[in-house]
């Protein structure tokens, strides 16, 4: 079938996170099994569209009588297209916002988006069966479909899946923007895009969509709750015949430890010598005393409240203490950065921190440390926690979300894939880590845990195999 997909970042012309690693590799997949996919999403100014193989289609489009240049790439019958719009998106340095602040105007842009990416399908020749929006950057287009396009042939029949990335992200914006965004009051309501006096765009795809989705199976059920719900879940549990847990998948290509470019040494399931040579460069790149005996845990993470990076700030001192080496890569709020730089000032031949995003770097440490350390408060599925798996680094996670559904707890004899604490707290997520180290003094079972992480399968054919089946359902 034919499925019109948009999102506002795709890997890799835009990403801040992982939405764009999905909207990247599940269209993939899902033309693998077959499909037509056509991916829809804005040309930030950092996006040279020329250079990324991309022609522009002068025009093509009209939003609300405007017309508008989109930009066409085409791969088999996976095709991308980027919306032009110098004001809203082209003039822009970032995707949401600058210097920590979103855009005062990301209601417009967004909706420009929604609108744009509906247009398509009668411009260019489409007849899209599924139409799948992802996060509430897009939720508008659920109801667009409806009160906008009811009369469109090429899009009127189509059935609509909403995509829950991160249910704390809602959209949530002044009323008085109701008329500036093109729609009637008359959706200002409760059972519709109101939410505590406010216009909620994420709203639009929960109540309008015809089926919903969200990245793991664990987080569906939490999202349906009061304590993780963000005041949606009345409505979530309403719908809650309509909404499908699907753990996402990851590009098993691009982090692939046989065949990874950004690795020194490559190795694999069988033959593991190369996972100790990029722990020894690893080692020397950061800064940190080359010693194979003594153990590297790794944080790559955005340095956010969500992240529970808190819980490894109040456990620094306990860690520092012990032997072990701690990397820490990533980006957020300026007071962590700078404990975590202070500390690593401090802590030279311990602690090694850079301060950004450096994806080679990202797959460097994966690759190097022994353990990974992802002390999430929630997590709607996480990705770092299954590149570790595949790249032989045993994770310790909090049993939350998808990181509960994706790393089995060693049952102290021959199963398990990781470690999981429950407490949202600094001692619960150290004895965890200290029950890894402990497992580590033994060789042998700590290959057999390494190797029974490595041989997990979270290829994204799986998970769009679930997806095709939901769209089959969806379309009769």
């Amino acid at each position: 079938m034919e499925i019109l997909f948009v999102a506002s970042e795709v890997a890799p012309f835009s990403k801040t996170g992982g939405l764009g690693d999905v909207a990247a590799a599940l269209p993939a997949a899902l033309v693998a099994h077959g499909h037509a996919v056509a991916v829809v999403s804005p040309r930030y100014g950092g996006i040279d569209p020329g250079r990324a193989g991309f022609e522009p289609r002068h025009r093509a489009v009209r939003v609300r009588g405007e017309p508008t240049t989109v930009h066409v790439r085409r791969t088999g019958r996976l095709v991308h297209y980027l919306v032009e719009h110098e004001h809203f998106f082209g003039g822009r340095r970032g995707l949401y916002g600058e210097h920590g602040h979103d855009y005062p105007d990301n209601a417009e842009r967004f909706a420009y988006l929604c609108r744009a990416a509906l247009a398509v399908p009668a411009a260019l020749g489409h007849r899209p069966r599924i139409v799948h929006l992802n996060d509430w950057q897009t939720a508008l287009a659920a109801w667009l479909l409806r009160a906008e396009h009811a009369e469109d042939p090429a899009i009127s029949a189509a059935r609509t899946v909403f995509t829950i990335h991160n249910l704390a992200y809602q959209g949530v914006f002044r009323k008085e923007l109701l008329p500036a965004l093109g729609l009637p009051w008359e959706v200002f309501r409760f059972d519709a895009m109101e939410f505590h006096d406010r216009l909620n765009l994420m709203k639009a795809g929960l109540v309008f969509a015809d089926a919903l989705t969200t990245v793991s199976p664990r987080y569906a059920a939490e999202i349906a709750t009061p304590e993780g719900g963000e005041g949606l879940d009345p409505l979530l549990r309403h719908r809650r015949a309509d909404l499908h847990g699907i753990l996402n998948g990851i590009d098993v290509r691009a982090w692939d430890p046989a065949t990874d470019p950004a690795l020194p040494a490559h190795f694999d399931l069988h033959r593991l010598a190369g996972k100790r040579v990029c722990k020894e460069a690893l080692q020397r790149e950061v800064g940190l005393p080359v010693r194979a005996d003594v153990p590297v845990v790794a944080v790559v993470s955005r340095l956010v409240e969500q992240k529970g990076i808190d819980l490894v700030l109040a456990a620094l001192p306990e860690l520092l203490r012990r032997e072990l080496q701690l990397v820490v890569l990533g980006t957020g709020r300026h007071d962590w950065e700078g404990a975590l730089a202070r500390a690593a000032r401090e802590h030279p031949h311990r602690l090694a921190v850079r301060l950004g995003f450096d994806e080679p770097l990202a797959h460097r440490i994966e690759a190097g440390a022994d353990v990974f350390l992802m002390p999430s408060r929630y997590e709607p599925c996480g990705l770092n926690q299954l590149y570790s798996l595949r790249y032989g680094t045993v994770p310790v996670v909090r049993e939350v979300g998808g990181l509960a559904d994706t790393v089995e707890d060693f049952d102290g004899w021959r199963r398990g894939t990781g470690f999981r604490f429950r407490d949202q707290e600094p001692k619960a997520m150290l004895v965890a880590l200290w029950r890894a180290l402990e497992l580590r003094r033994d060789r042998r079972a700590w290959h057999a845990m390494v190797r029974r992480g490595m041989a997990q399968d979270f290829s994204w054919g799986r998970s769009a195999a679930r997806y095709e089946e939901l769209y089959d359902r969806l379309v009769g």
